[in-house]
C-alpha cells in the first residue's frame, strides 16, 4: 500500500472513500454532494454546520479529540481525522481519497 497522503489523530472510526472538497476559508454558499469528504483547516458550528451533515468523512489540519469536528463526526457516525497539519495543502479539491478514521490516515483512492 502507498504511504498516506497525510496522517493525524484518529477522531471518529470508520473508512470512507469519496471526492475531496477542500475549503481553506469560509465556504459560504458551497455545498457537498452525497459522498463528498470535507477537508478544511478546522470547523466551527456556524460556518460548516449545514455542510458537515452531508459529508461522508472529515479531515482537518487542526484539532484534537475534543475539537468541534471530532465531536460532530462521532455524533454523526462518520470517519474523521484531525490535526493533519497539511491536509488542505496536500489534498487537492476533487481528488478521490480514502479516510481511515480508525488509523488516522488519508490515502489517495486507487
Amino acid at each position: 500500500m502507498q504511504p498516506p497522503l497525510v496522517s493525524g489523530t484518529p477522531a471518529s472510526p470508520g473508512i470512507a472513500t469519496g471526492r475531496a472538497r477542500v475549503y481553506r476559508d469560509n465556504p459560504a454558499g458551497a455545498e457537498l454532494a452525497a459522498g463528498d469528504i470535507l477537508v478544511t483547516v478546522i470547523t466551527d458550528p456556524l460556518t460548516f454546520a449545514d455542510m458537515i451533515e452531508h459529508a461522508a468523512a472529515l479531515v482537518t489540519d487542526r484539532g484534537g479529540l475534543a475539537s468541534h469536528p471530532a465531536i460532530l463526526a462521532r455524533e454523526l457516525g462518520i470517519p474523521c481525522v484531525v490535526g493533519t497539519r497539511t491536509g488542505t495543502d496536500v489534498i487537492t479539491d476533487g481528488m478521490r481519497i480514502v479516510v481511515d478514521g480508525t488509523a488516522g490516515t488519508v490515502h489517495a483512492a486507487g
